[in-house]
């Protein structure tokens, strides 16, 4: 085991940083990667040839997947990530094939409030610090790949079709109606609507440009969603990036930009392999957000993992609402002829969040803890009691995809047993097929055991996942169900754009395409301030965005924005390096 456990527990980087990890050809060996599939980025990290592998093993059939999702979490996070390493460190040490599967760190998160996504505690992703920051370059070929259709743009508005060539803009693109965007990988609300162009004619052809965060790009969801590098190019080929002057579609093929995209992707494609803190092997790949993007590691992460051991466990972004149900209607949904579907949801609840749903205290992002860690952390049975609503809503969300269900309630060191029977009751009557107790930050996979023995009683029952919505339903149709059965509104009050779009859209024959609402996590409903079970509203769409290359549609609820801004005191304030030992300090 890489880690030796000692207590109080130490914070994260020092674990991460004590760990004496083991080789990556030999996590690759007992994962079942021959030395001709893998790829290794130093010692401790290394790609894997996906298409070596799944020819080798195509006849194999696939394990399972168990998805690990979330009741409504606050700012902070109810602590999903650690309970899927815990749960996969649990299943290990009950002898079980066991790979996780998660999404890589965006350097937004890691540097803003919410800090890495690699777990914490004894349960955590290795090596912490690579994975959290540069890694294997995946997130920089993405943007990459992603500006330089951006850059193809301003290019082909300012230039003519060859050397010499007196007619501007060949592709008559409307500048006023480009809908793909700059990316940056960070947090910067100032580059959410920008002029650029500026300075005369040298510099281009003025228009308003948007930036997005770079895990929200359709450039990131194309490589999380592809299945290959002929389908990779197939997508980067009928990319959308906005209309003609009389409103026909200007695809990146179009641009001649598609290929040079796939160019940048090529090694990107192929997922990260790394290790846990107690050295079962995980792959990290894929990055999409799951408030604006779809939440979900990489498709060819999961059929590759899928191919080599018994259980896959994968975490889905934030609530039920948001990773998961985009994990069976984007994800699974894009590649069924390949076999991925789900065997078993399982949500993870704090007590903090549910006192939050209960009305103890209310959190706001940016806000310090300490504002209301006294609320948080004193026992109080009736904001406990209220607060499972929202978990009763999340297992009812979980069971419309026709899987089992098991809870999770992630044990903090304030909470009573008092609290932790009260869920426990209240999640088995809300009728989640069965309730654990995990203590994976301080214990890691011995902490989760009991959770362990509960996914395997459920991955057994008869299932059978299935869609929300058929494919061939008109758009406006998915949107709506999604809206009223997922999110409980009665109507959608679409703005004039946004119904624009969907005429537009149905018109140019792209209702084939599936959903994906671009929503706050912090609620069930658009409004992030509205706790537990929002009833009787109207979601309000104010647009509609085509991701024709990922294939899907993403709906903007309310003020959902696709860049997002740093707080007051944002995380890398307390970020560094030991000039004596050149280790870093500060990540969390």
């Amino acid at each position: 085991m890489p880690v030796k456990k000692r207590y109080p527990v130490p914070s994260d980087i020092e674990i991460a940083q004590e760990a004496e990890l083991y080789p990556i050809t030999e996590v690759a060996r007992n994962a079942g990667i021959l030395d001709e599939e893998l790829i290794p980025y130093g010692r401790y990290m290394a790609k894997v040839d996906y298409a070596k592998l799944l020819k080798r093993l195509k006849d194999k059939p696939n394990g399972r997947i168990v998805c690990v999702t979330a009741i409504t979490p606050t700012p902070l996070g109810e602590g999903k990530t650690v309970t899927a390493f815990g749960l996969g460190q649990a299943l290990k040490l009950k002898g079980k094939n066991v790979i996780n599967t998660f999404r890589q760190p965006s350097k937004g998160p890691t540097f803003g409030i919410k800090g890495s996504a690699c777990g914490g505690g004894y349960s955590q992703a290795l090596p912490m610090e690579d994975i959290s920051l540069h890694f294997t370059g995946d997130i920089h070929a993405v943007e990459t790949a992603h500006n330089l259709c951006a850059a193809a743009i301003d290019a082909s508005i300012l230039h003519g079709k060859f050397v010499g060539d007196t007619h501007r803009n060949p592709l008559n693109i409307d500048p006023l109606n480009i809908t793909w965007t700059y990316c940056e990988d960070l947090e910067c609300r100032a580059l959410r609507d920008a002029i650029i162009g500026l300075g005369g004619y040298a510099n281009g052809y003025p228009r308003m440009a948007h930036w997005d965060i770079t895990v929200a790009t359709e450039t990131a969801a194309i490589l999380a969603l592809t299945t290959g590098l002929k389908d990779l190019r197939e997508r980067l080929g009928r990319i959308v990036i906005g209309y003609t002057y009389d409103r026909k579609p200007v695809t990146a093929e179009g641009l001649r930009v598609a290929g040079a995209m796939a160019v940048l992707l090529v090694d990107a494609l192929k997922p990260n392999l790394v290790q846990s803190t107690e050295g079962h092997p995980m792959f990290c790949h894929g990055f999409p957000f799951a408030n604006v993007a779809h939440g979900n590691s990489s498709t060819l992460a999961d059929l590759v993992a899928l191919k080599l051991a018994d259980i896959v466990v994968t975490e889905n972004g934030f609530g039920t609402e948001c990773g998961f149900s985009k994990f069976v209607d984007v994800k699974c949904r894009e590649a069924r002829e390949f076999g991925l579907k789900t065997d078993c949801a399982v949500i993870v609840a704090s007590i903090r969040a549910l006192k939050q749903h209960g009305g103890a205290y209310l959190l706001r992002a940016g806000v310090p803890y300490s504002t209301i860690k006294k609320a948080a952390e004193t026992e109080n049975l009736p904001a406990v009691e209220k607060g499972c609503e929202n978990l009763a809503r999340n297992i009812e969300i979980a069971k419309m995809y026709g899987v089992p269900v098991v809870v999770n309630i992630n044990r903090f060191t304030p909470d009573t047993d008092k609290e932790i029977e009260l869920a426990r009751q209240k999640a088995l009557e809300a009728g989640a097929d069965g309730v654990a107790v995990s203590e994976s930050w301080a214990k890691g996979g011995e902490g989760t055991l009991e959770l362990a023995d509960e996914v395997l009683k459920a991955i057994e029952k008869p299932h059978e996942m299935k869609f929300l919505f058929p494919d061939d339903i008109p758009i406006k149709d998915k949107i709506e169900t999604i809206a009223t059965k997922v999110f409980l509104a009665d109507d959608i009050d679409y703005t004039p754009d946004a119904q624009e779009k969907l005429k537009l859209y149905e018109d140019l024959g792209l209702s084939w395409m599936t959903v994906n609402m671009a929503k706050t996590h912090l609620s069930l409903s658009h409004d992030p301030l509205w706790k537990g079970v929002p009833r009787n509203y109207k979601l309000p769409i104010r647009d509609i965005r085509a991701s024709v290359g990922a294939g899907f549609f993403y709906p903007l609820c309310g003020n959902m924005s696709t860049m997002p801004g740093l707080p007051t005191r944002p995380a890398f304030v307390d970020v560094d390096v030991d000039l004596e030992t050149g280790k870093i300090k500060g990540l969390f």
